[in-house]
């Protein structure tokens, strides 16, 4: 059977490894940062115009939704190829791959833009390829965060990395629509945007690769290989738990952000006032996660703060349904986004740092890209069935997205019992990776004494400690 305790020589200071953080790693988080910025911006470069860019390729509405869409769809191609660069390689190499990516699909999207009034079909293959670079930052920080911080500061790492990308959505959001106010603008739109990303990109090639020393016990410690790491990953109960809410929650933020001005143009709102409320979902977001991130890191309550955020998150999609009939105006609109944005974002990283825990020593960036994915191709599938569920010409108001919005708060409803019952009914759930860091080891007992059946195992071979194994760690 499986157990941890902390042994009587290894209590000792000297006797420990010289775990240690070092200034550099902040170089790698700013540029994770910087990536995820550009790399989302690209994303919305023509969502929050989508009435300009369609009037400008010749094309409709429903195409130029496509533009997101197939983004989000290569994320999901790329996803394989994701784990294994991260999971073989670390978060250099797919860094260098994210910036590689975002060089050349920037500038054939301009190409697309520019040449002979506009060539949709070249912009959207350069969207595809910035669409199979997003995945590359976007599973990364947990798996930066892990090799290069701390327990003290791995919520924050990652919530600084991981909502990035929902700021470069924000700004995007906002900028696009002052920089293309009409057809015309929409070439140099694309080549600022191009500009950017490719001062964004270059310090990609230049960051090491991997910290000196280890910054802490469990990071010192060799994970599970890949291939059984995924299978027994997919057999465990709390992984589905909290793959379910996490993939319908980021699908509807990413229909959310691409539809946005669809949904409040029926009501006589602008392109500019349903960018000012994209940029409210995700900057009071980042207020918000900037707060919550260093409690967590302090404080450690990743479960409880997940059962109180939900219940907020499916309310506000609620909320979002009556919000643009307001009689009051925009500012109901405003507020919900607000809500929206506050709980969605604090619930992002508490969230992606609990899935690590409960499935260390399963290398990070496995579950976090899996989830991601699913949240990429669940917004993917969102954005085409809300689309579908775009009223009429002859509705009132014409073109109106009510029972859009009623689907995403019926979906949102149904998905949020899953991860708050996580370590209820009787089954144990606990933080693996933060025990390792504490100083409890963890052993297997001689053949015969427990459930496992085997010979004992030393440290590299952690992997037995699975959340699907049924025997449960317990503190000597």
């Amino acid at each position: 059977m499986l157990t941890s305790k902390t042994s009587e020589s290894d209590s000792s200071p000297a006797a420990r490894p010289p775990y240690k953080v070092y200034k550099r790693r902040f170089w790698g988080l700013a540029q994770l940062v910087l990536l995820n910025i550009v790399v989302s911006w690209d994303w919305l470069t023509f969502s929050s115009i989508s009435t300009t860019a369609a009037e400008y390729f010749q094309v409709s509405e429903s195409a130029i939704n496509w533009l997101s869409t197939g983004y989000l769809f290569a994320f999901c191609v790329a996803s394989p190829f994701v784990i294994w660069v991260l999971n073989k390689g670390g978060p250099k190499p797919a860094i260098v791959t994210t910036a590689a990516l975002l060089l050349v699909g920037n500038w054939l999207r301009y190409a697309g833009t520019r040449a002979n009034g506009g060539i949709f079909g070249l912009a959207m293959f350069g969207q595809i390829l910035i669409g199979l670079a997003q995945p590359f930052c976007l599973c990364a920080p947990t798996r930066y965060s892990d090799l290069w911080f701390s327990d003290k500061g791995r919520t924050s790492a990652t919530a600084l990395a991981s909502l990035a990308n929902p700021l470069g959505a924000a700004i995007g959001q906002f900028v696009d629509s002052e920089w293309a106010t009409k057809p015309s603008d929409i070439p140099n739109m694309v080549l600022y945007i191009s500009i950017i990303s490719s001062v964004a990109a270059i310090p990609s090639f230049f960051l090491p690769a991997a910290p000196p020393t280890p910054p802490s016990a469990s990071s010192a410690i060799p994970r599970t290989p890949l291939m059984p790491a995924i299978k027994q990953l997919l057999g465990t109960l709390e992984f589905w738990l909290i793959l379910v809410p996490f993939a319908v929650y980021v699908g509807f933020f990413n229909s959310v952000s691409s539809l946005v001005t669809q949904i409040l143009s029926p009501y006589g709102y602008s392109e500019t006032e349903s960018g000012i409320a994209g940029a409210i979902l995700i900057v009071v977001g980042l207020v918000t996660a900037a707060i919550m991130s260093p409690v967590t890191d302090r404080w450690k309550h990743y479960l409880g703060s997940i059962r109180v955020l939900v219940p907020i998150v499916v309310a506000s999609y609620i909320g979002l349904i009556f919000a643009p009939t307001s009689a009051t105006g925009i500012a109901p609109t405003y507020i919900v986004m607000a809500l929206m944005g506050a709980s969605s974002f604090a619930l992002l990283p508490i969230v992606l740092e609990y899935l690590v825990e409960i499935t260390y020593p399963f290398s990070p960036e496995i579950g976090s890209t899996i989830c991601w994915t699913g949240g990429q191709l669940l917004g993917a599938c969102f954005i085409l069935i809300q689309d579908a569920l775009k009223a009429g010409a002859k509705a009132n108001p014409p073109s109106n997205m009510r029972n859009a919005l009623i689907f995403a708060a019926v979906v949102s409803f149904v998905a949020a019992p899953f991860p708050i019952v996580i370590g209820l009914f009787g089954r144990d759930v606990q933080r693996r990776r933060l025990e390792v860091d504490r100083g409890i080891e963890l052993h297997v007992a001689e053949a015969g004494q427990g459930d496992t059946g085997g010979p004992n195992e030393d440290i590299s071979q952690i992997e037995l400690a699975s959340p699907l194994h049924e025997s449960t760690l317990k503190s000597a």
